[in-house]
């Protein structure tokens, strides 16, 4: 896993991996918004619909509809654009 990325980044990695209980208890530790849309993620594919509503509204964000594979590429592609511009910055 690459040094220097995001709490939610690194969930999302673990996610990926197949990993996910690391996952959920790195984006425990975070407290952005993004943080939370991740966790609302987390506790969609798990199942957990009341916990991923409560994530949701902690992260702005309407709960998902579409597939969990096309919600995991929609959350990596914005944190991946915004860390791309903090890099830049």
């Amino acid at each position: 896993m690459p040094h220097g990325i995001s709490c939610a980044l690194t969930g999302l990695w673990h996610d990926a991996n197949g990993d996910w209980n690391t996952a959920h208890r790195v984006i425990q530790a975070g407290n952005s918004e993004e943080d939370a849309w991740v966790h609302a993620y987390l506790h969609r594919k798990e199942g957990d619909i009341d916990n991923a509503h409560y994530w949701y509204r902690r992260c702005n964000r309407q709960p998902a509809i579409e597939s969990l594979e096309n919600e995991w590429t929609t959350i990596a592609i914005a944190l991946l654009e915004k860390d791309t511009d903090a890099r830049s910055t």
